[in-house]
Parts: structure tokens; C-alpha cells; sequence
């Protein structure tokens, strides 16, 4: 057991999460806080960066063309205050959506205060809400920063307004009320705290952090205690610890004690202690009490370890990961196009790269024991959509089946995953969400307004029925409602999951989709091919207007004759083809369908190609009926 300890500020570090919506110009500030730290000679920052101007936060392209941040980033920064003291500035980037829920409970366990980052035009908006609820939950101390001031539509004493609003809306204490204003442009590179002042530097940002953000309350003479609270991998150290030490101090080449989840205590030796400098990673002796590190040499290290003294051993309240709601079956592709496409085809190819997620995506789950064919589990559509589409970019070419719920045997009977549901929504909407989720056997739990404008709902739903929800209902809001989900607890099994109302039209043969047959299959339904797309025999190219599927020549040819048409003078509209997006793919298809993902096209195709093989196959399901 641990001994009693005295806990102080660490007075020198402070650590900050930066929340902010897409395009609020949180790319941009960082670059400038960066360049004007001074911790950086001329040109260093673009040679870092590969000469892109994205350095650190949002540098993935994923993240970028979706407006999202998928996996949390940090950089350091080493500032000399007004009094000539030295501090150190970690600032920690935040993931936004839910499905990456269980990164933002983590990553904010290693920040004290937040920096909330908000456009001097458009406001806080939805992306910033959830994760500033959860900043607001750990006991996190805001400071806003109204960036854009130099637009000339900017109103920046409107948006402080509604900051503080949503603060109230989302429960905050008097002291986070209490928060520090900054008014600034990234992109010139000036803040200041009275709107009407000259601004020339970012001095007012750093100060604004220096004296409103506490620093972390440590125990620097105790036993070590460092709580890991994310993970990333390196090809030739394997897995890598990061966290904030609590308590004590860790070095390279210490012996500790590595306490697990479970209580089982193992021991290791410290390889490397990597302290973050600017936009990497630098080898230290070690690290304080207070700031975040990275630790290498730990085989097997997990979130939630507590890396702890070797003479008193203790562990830290572990942080949550989520539960696996949702699986796949990946496989390799076997369609008429296969391996025309992609670089790595082979079913080999796929098991390393799996293999090699695993290591640092910690909520992902992948069973290999079903030969050729891996069941990828992971918290939601989104989150297996990322890594579907980070593959799709490495040049991997693979297909993909029906999403299903994970069940669970309780007590001898299956139980579903059910889970909490959060839908914050303009009140002129409320009625269309209650329909959409009642539609879907969603159970309401609460109602309350949000200010004035917003309603904050509370669902009980089960997993299988949030599959294809968010779509619905961001077309139900018009975009504008904030959709969270959780896992709550295991239910047993009761319905079935909503099937899609709508059959498919099928390609009869492999060839090139002509104009004259879409223009006779525009009665039949929607299609997802248009003229000049190749297509194969089995591919499914669009939807029917009836619940039957329906096999289609879209490759006809019109016949030549001699004959003059009556209609050879009327002008053709051909409409638009619906183009199919990876996570409304998997949404979309149906147990005995596939989604193909290749580096150039998504499709979607039956998992049987030969239409006498699928005739075949209906009349014995009939039979076993």
C-alpha cells in the first residue's frame, strides 16, 4: 500500500487541452504559438513539418477532409513569462466525435486547464460542445480565445455572450464561468485581452495560460506513480507509454513495478523516457513529477497501467475503455475487378497490417482464428470506417460485410450491448428526433432545455439500432443536432435489427454502364453508377423502389437500325447517381452483401456474383424456412 503523501502545484508546467470546431483556425494558432516561443531557428518548423503548413494538429489527411481529430496529439512548448520565469506549456489536442469518446475521457486526465478556441463570426459550435461537457466534467479551467478578431464581420463581445451561455447550458461552476478572455488572429499572429488594445504578439495567449491554468497537482518528493493514458507504437522499441507522472520522478533505466487493470502487479526496466519538445519527441534522463512523457521498453504496457515505485508499489483510478460494439468480417476481395485496383491484395498482407493496429489502437479487437477471414470489432461505424479508409490509402484492397452487434451470454441468454444516447438539438426539432429514435425502439429517458434554442435529450438504444441512425437524424435536424452515444450495459436480446425497406438493382454482366440503360432504369429506382462506370456481374448499382431485389442489363447497348426514331429530336436528363460513402456502405448493405474497398472506388456487390447461384441459394433458405 501507499504511504500518506503531501500533494503540491507543480508551478513551472501547465498542461492544456485545446478545443476547438473545424476551421476555427486551431492549426494556425498552434503554428503561431510554436514560432513564437522561440524555441525554433528559422525554417526549423517547416522542415519538422515535411514544408506542409498543418504541423501537428489535424496532420492527418483523414482528419483534415472530415473535420474531425481521430487520435490525440501533444506538443511542448518552453515559455519565459512577463517575470522572467520559465515554464513549460504541454498543449494536448482533443478528439470531437463520440466514437472516439473514450480518447477524449483519457487524454483529458493529463490536462488542467483547457484552451477553448472559438471563430469571432460563427460562434461555438456543435464539434466544440461535447468535448468542452467533458473538459467541464474532469474539472478543467477554461480560457477562451475569440480567434479571427480581424475579420470584418467578426463579433467577438457576441461570442463571449454565447460562450458563457453554453458554459451554463452545460452545468459549469462558478469558477469556470469565471473564465479568462483572449481576443486574437492566427493567422496575423497577435492576441490581446481588451478588445480595443493593439495587439502585436501571442504574449497575452501564454500569460492567459501561465496565470489561469493551475498547475498539476503533484507529489514530487513521493513514490513514483505515472497513470498511461494513451499508447503509440514504434517499429523498432515496440509499444509506447504516454502519461503524466503524478507522483515522483521516472528515469532511464529504473526498475519499476507495472500494476495492471486487474490488480496484477508485473515488473520492468525503463528503456527510453521521451519528453515532448515542440512537435516530437526528445530523450531525457527522465521526468518530474507533473509533466507528460512517453516510456519505451515495457512489453505489454495497456492503458490504464500504473507504471509505480518498485519499494511501494500503489496504482491510480483507472481510466475507461470502451467496450466493442460493433463487428465486421473482413476478407480479402474476390470480385470480378480484384486486384486491379490495389498493391496488397493477399490475405497475409492484411493479418500483418491488423496485427500491426492492434499495437496502438487500443479500442479496436481483431479474431484471427477464422483463417482467411478476420472479425474486426470496434466502438462504432465511424471508428471502423477510419481504419477501413486508412487502409484504402496504404493501397490495401479488401471487402467488408454486414455490421453486427456483439452479443454477450449472460446466465445462458444472449445479451445485446445498450447504450446511452445524447441528442442536444434545436427545439423546432425535437419532434423529428423523438420519431427517428422511437422508430428505432429507442426508450426517452430525459428532456430538458439547453438555453433557449436547445433541447437535451437522453435515449436508451440498443447498439444494433444506433447503426445508420446518425445519418437520419442529421437529416432530420438539418445538420444541427449533437449525437453522442455510450455503452451502458448488456440487455437481453429482444426484436430484430431494422432491415433495409429497399431491394437493389443488380449488374447482369461485367461492362461499361451506358447511357441508353440508365436512361430506362431511371423508373426502376436510384442508381450509383452513372454512364461510362464499369461495373461487373453481381455488383449491385443502385436501389429499388421495391423491396425486391432486381437483376438489370445496365450495360445494354442501344440497337442500331435504319430506322428513324419519333424521339431522335427530344433532349434526355439523365439524373444524378448517388455516390456511395464508405461508413453509409456499411451501413447500407444487407447480411448476404459486401462492401468492395479499393484504393480508387468503394462498391457495393452481392457475396454471391452468379445470379443462379443466389436463385439457388433463396430456394433452399425458402425450404429451410
Amino acid at each position: 500500500m501507499s504511504s500518506a503523501v503531501t500533494t503540491a502545484r507543480a508551478e513551472h508546467i501547465r498542461n492544456v487541452a485545446i478545443i476547438a470546431h473545424v476551421d476555427h483556425g486551431k492549426t494556425s494558432l498552434v503554428d503561431q504559438l510554436l514560432k513564437q516561443s522561440g524555441n525554433f531557428r528559422a525554417g526549423e518548423l517547416e522542415k519538422l513539418a515535411g514544408g506542409q503548413h498543418d504541423l501537428i494538429m489535424d496532420s492527418n489527411p483523414i482528419e483534415r477532409e472530415r473535420g474531425i481529430t481521430i487520435l490525440s496529439k501533444n506538443c511542448a512548448i518552453d515559455y519565459t513569462g512577463v517575470d522572467g520565469s520559465n515554464y513549460r506549456i504541454n498543449v494536448i489536442d482533443t478528439p470531437g466525435h463520440a466514437d472516439f469518446g473514450g480518447e477524449v475521457e483519457r487524454v483529458l486526465r493529463m490536462a488542467d486547464g483547457c484552451l477553448v478556441l472559438v471563430d469571432a463570426f460563427e460562434g461555438p459550435m456543435p464539434q466544440t460542445k461535447f468535448v468542452l461537457r467533458k473538459a467541464l466534467e474532469a474539472g478543467l479551467r477554461p480560457v477562451v480565445v475569440v480567434n479571427k478578431c480581424d475579420r470584418p464581420e467578426a463579433r467577438a463581445d457576441e461570442v463571449v455572450g454565447e460562450v458563457f451561455d453554453l458554459l451554463v447550458d452545460l452545468g459549469a461552476d462558478d469558477h469556470a464561468l469565471d473564465f479568462p478572455v483572449v481576443y486574437a488572429s492566427a493567422k496575423e499572429g497577435w492576441a490581446k485581452t481588451e478588445l480595443e488594445d493593439e495587439g502585436s504578439d501571442l504574449r497575452a495567449i501564454f500569460e492567459s495560460i501561465v496565470e489561469k491554468v493551475p498547475g498539476p497537482e503533484v507529489d514530487p518528493t513521493g513514490p513514483l506513480r505515472m497513470l498511461v493514458t494513451t499508447l503509440d507504437y514504434s517499429e523498432f522499441v515496440g509499444r509506447i507509454g504516454i502519461g503524466r507522472v503524478t507522483s515522483g520522478t521516472i528515469k532511464r533505466g529504473q526498475r519499476i513495478a507495472v500494476v495492471k487493470r486487474d490488480g496484477k502487479v508485473g515488473h520492468a526496466k525503463v528503456g527510453q523516457v521521451l519528453r515532448f519538445q515542440g512537435l516530437g519527441r526528445g530523450e531525457a534522463d527522465g521526468a518530474e513529477s507533473g509533466d507528460l512523457c512517453a516510456i519505451t521498453g515495457i512489453e505489454g504496457v495497456d492503458i490504464s497501467d500504473t507504471l509505480s515505485d518498485v519499494e511501494d508499489v500503489g496504482a491510480l483510478p483507472p481510466v475507461s475503455v470502451d467496450e466493442t460494439t460493433i463487428s465486421v468480417t473482413m476478407r480479402i476481395n474476390d470480385s470480378s475487378f480484384a486486384g486491379q485496383e490495389g498493391e496488397y491484395v493477399t490475405s497475409r498482407q492484411l493479418r500483418d497490417r491488423l496485427e500491426k493496429e492492434l499495437e496502438r489502437n487500443v479500442a479496436l479487437k481483431v479474431d484471427f482464428t477464422r483463417g482467411d477471414e478476420f472479425a474486426v470489432s470496434g466502438r462504432g461505424i465511424l471508428h471502423l470506417g477510419i481504419l477501413f479508409e486508412q487502409l484504402r490509402r496504404e493501397k490495401f484492397e479488401f471487402a467488408v460485410g454486414q455490421p453486427e452487434v456483439i452479443l454477450r451470454e449472460i446466465d445462458g441468454k444472449m445479451h445485446e450491448p445498450m447504450e446511452t444516447l445524447v441528442v442536444d438539438t434545436p427545439n423546432e426539432s425535437v419532434g423529428s428526433v423523438m420519431e427517428v429514435v422511437g422508430s428505432r425502439k429507442g426508450e426517452m429517458k430525459l428532456m430538458e432545455p439547453r438555453g433557449s434554442a436547445t433541447t437535451h435529450l437522453v435515449f436508451d438504444i440498443t447498439s444494433r439500432a444506433l447503426i445508420g441512425l446518425r445519418s437520419r437524424l442529421m437529416t432530420a435536424t438539418a445538420g444541427e443536432a449533437i449525437v453522442a452515444h455510450r455503452f451502458d450495459r448488456f440487455v437481453p436480446v429482444a426484436g430484430e435489427r431494422p432491415r433495409r425497406q429497399a431491394g437493389v438493382l443488380i449488374a447482369l454482366e461485367t461492362g461499361q454502364v451506358t447511357a441508353h440503360a440508365v436512361e430506362g432504369l431511371h423508373d426502376r429506382g436510384l442508381l450509383f453508377v452513372e454512364p461510362g462506370t464499369k461495373v461487373y456481374g453481381g455488383q449491385i448499382v443502385g436501389e429499388h423502389n421495391r423491396e425486391n431485389d432486381l437483376t438489370v442489363n445496365i450495360t445494354r447497348l442501344k440497337q442500331l437500325n435504319n430506322i428513324r426514331s419519333a424521339f431522335k429530336e427530344q433532349t434526355v436528363t439523365l439524373k444524378a447517381a448517388r455516390k456511395v460513402i464508405l461508413e453509409e456502405a456499411l451501413e447500407y448493405v444487407e447480411a448476404d452483401e459486401l462492401v468492395e474497398v479499393t484504393p480508387t472506388n468503394i462498391r457495393l456487390r452481392k457475396k454471391m456474383l452468379n445470379e443462379s447461384d443466389r436463385k439457388r441459394a433463396n430456394r433452399s433458405a425458402k425450404k429451410g424456412e
